[in-house]
């Protein structure tokens, strides 16, 4: 991808990941699929605690900020696989690498998920089907609009992780709090409607222990999508070097007068 972006291919060496990114990326998942699926559990329920998406959204955002500021100098604390993917697409991951690290989300959000069913009764862990998303058609127009929800509220995550963790002018001390929050104010927002899964892995876990697969491509093409548009586009606009630019923060942009 990098190589459509700035016409020619990068020049860079990416490191082959340890066995410890990979434990942290299937640790990272669990913890996030966990916290979210039992929030969602005992906060969106109407015959139980009532709704409180600002709850959910918070608990979104804190469980990030807590993955990302432990886990990332490990793996890079992906924990989503449009994240990875839009990794991919720019080289900053190998490709059997980023083939693994979507294999352990998806594993680590099925173990999340299924945490949360062992610690509800059961009454409730089936009327919530353990926190799985679902569109909402009382305020939601058609699937589609379920979609470009999803593409729109991955776009802002992906554009910040890029933005302050993968931008190599970034100030990386701030990506656990600009991740984290931009997750959660993105789930607040969108959460009614589709659920705001955000995350492949977090709509396939709960979707496997539950058994709930309706309108399953809603939280696949959606975040993909989005993903990799946030990524492309930031790369695009504020990383990549071209003659005649200068990128803020950035070294000037060589000269291109031959005299």
């Amino acid at each position: 991808m990098l190589a459509l972006i700035d016409g020619k291919s990068p020049e860079v060496s990416v490191e082959q990941k340890s066995p410890a990114s990979y434990v942290a990326e299937f640790l990272g998942t669990f913890f996030l699929v966990f916290a979210i699926t039992l929030v969602v559990s005992l906060f969106v329920n109407p015959q139980g605690t009532g709704t409180d998406w600002a709850v959910v959204g918070l608990v979104h955002g804190f469980v990030l900020f807590l993955i990302v500021a432990t886990l990332g100098y490990v793996s890079g604390a992906h924990v989503n696989p449009a994240v990875t993917i839009a990794a991919m697409a720019l080289r900053t991951i190998r490709m059997s690498d980023g083939i693994v690290y979507i294999l352990l989300q998806l594993a680590g959000a099925v173990a999340g998920a299924l945490m949360t069913k062992f610690l509800l009764i059961d009454s409730l862990a089936d009327q919530q089907n353990v926190g799985a998303v679902s569109l909402n058609f009382s305020l939601i127009s058609n699937s589609f609009a379920g979609v470009v929800a999803e593409g729109l509220g991955t776009f802002l995550l992906v554009w910040a992780v890029i933005g302050v963790a993968m931008n190599p002018r970034a100030n990386r001390a701030w990506a656990p709090l600009v991740i984290g929050t931009t997750l959660g104010f993105a789930v607040m927002i969108l959460g009614p409607l589709t659920g705001a899964a955000l995350n492949p892995a977090r709509w396939f876990g709960p979707a496997l222990v539950a058994n709930e697969w309706s309108d399953f491509w809603v939280w696949i093409i959606g975040p993909i999508v989005g993903g990799l548009l946030a990524a492309v586009s930031y790369w695009f606009l504020f990383v990549v070097e071209r003659p005649g630019w200068t990128i803020p923060g950035g070294p000037p942009a060589p000269d291109m007068d031959p005299d």
